[in-house]
């Protein structure tokens, strides 16, 4: 089971649990407005939580100063982005506001658990721990 250890594995993995989860109450309560929504802020969520995991594996092993820049300035940029994307869906899209920021919060909170998970092993790989 090596391919489960792989980051962007575990994300597709969150997804379709999320999707086995949801499916039925989306499909049986949910307009079509809010399962778009739902839908675009686990797209939103995920596209950054890979760009996140891109920065991170393109920093490590890399200098200090690098690996910061990286990784803190790219959390920066990626919240830029996802506000960017957030108001374009809301403004321009007319995404159902609740379900999308519902959506979006809730992958994000889980998606950065697993990216501090991928951060902390790759720490204590390399230290030898």
């Amino acid at each position: 089971m090596r391919i489960w250890k792989s980051f962007p594995a575990q994300v597709a993995g969150v997804l379709a649990l999320a999707a086995a989860v949801l499916a039925w109450p989306l499909a049986a309560y949910a307009t079509s407005d809010v399962r778009w929504a739902v839908a675009a802020g686990a797209a939103v969520a995920s596209a950054n939580v890979l760009l996140g995991y891109l920065a991170i594996r393109y920093a490590f092993g890399r200098s200090y100063t690098t690996f910061l820049k990286a990784v803190l300035g790219g959390m920066g940029v990626r919240l830029l982005l996802m506000l960017g994307a957030f108001t374009l869906l809301l403004l321009v899209f007319r995404m159902h506001a609740l379900a999308l920021t519902c959506s979006l919060l809730g992958f994000y909170a889980v998606f950065m658990i697993l990216e501090i998970v991928f951060l902390q092993r790759q720490m204590a790989a390399r230290n030898g721990m």
